[in-house]
């Protein structure tokens, strides 16, 4: 299982909202970060997991993969941070 999502099951999260949080990162990565906040994750979790993500961003790929959500999404999602800074 991808670590991410592992973690996020951890701490309670529902197999929906993970699915919500990811669908968000690939279409609005803004709105994903939004939505990390409000799930109640406690700090240390969340920033072992903000850690992982910034060392090994081919998880994020894997956990879409995983659940089944459209790659071409978090490209483009990429993209649009890139043209945002």
């Amino acid at each position: 299982m991808n670590p991410i999502i592992q973690l996020l099951q951890e701490n309670n999260i529902k197999e929906t909202q993970i699915n919500e949080l990811f669908d968000a990162l690939t279409s609005n990565p803004l709105m994903a970060m939004a939505k990390v906040q409000e799930l109640g994750i406690p700090q240390d979790r969340l920033q072992a997991l903000m850690a992982m993500v910034m060392t090994n961003p081919q998880l994020i790929k894997d956990a879409v993969e995983e659940l089944g959500l459209d790659m071409g999404k978090v490209d483009a999602a990429k993209e649009q941070l890139k043209s945002q800074s």
